[in-house]
């Protein structure tokens, strides 16, 4: 019975290289420098930002039920290394996805702290 099981996981999670095909991880955005940045740059940055976040939460999704098929399958009897292994992997990658995204977040604040800076010197 653990037999089927195992092979019914492996098939649900594949190989870790069809794990990366079928989740993929979006690219960050590269964000201006907010002290000569222009008005339209940050708003492109911006919008950046929340195409950047929205697609993290695509991806998130799509790993989502491969961490639950795989821990479902880790919690049996002997789940062996192999899936130990993949289990680490998509828990990295869903790890890496949230901070990726709060670094992206934290660099745009960062310069949109600077631009308002920058632009409210030159009014004065």
């Amino acid at each position: 019975m653990n037999y089927i099981k195992l092979a019914l996981i492996s098939l649900i999670l594949g190989s870790t290289a069809t794990i990366a095909d079928d989740c993929t991880a979006p690219p960050s955005p590269t964000l201006p420098d907010g002290t000569t940045a222009s008005m339209e740059q940050m708003l492109a940055a911006q919008k950046a930002v929340k195409a950047f976040q929205a697609a993290n939460t695509e991806y998130r999704a799509c790993l989502d039920p491969l961490v639950t098929a795989a821990e479902v399958a880790a919690a049996g009897d002997s789940p062996g290394p192999d899936l130990q292994k993949t289990l680490e992997q998509l828990n990295n990658e869903y790890n890496a996805s949230v901070s990726a995204e709060e670094e992206v977040a934290n660099g745009f604040n960062v310069a949109l702290r600077d631009f308002k800076k920058a632009n409210s010197a030159d009014s004065n």
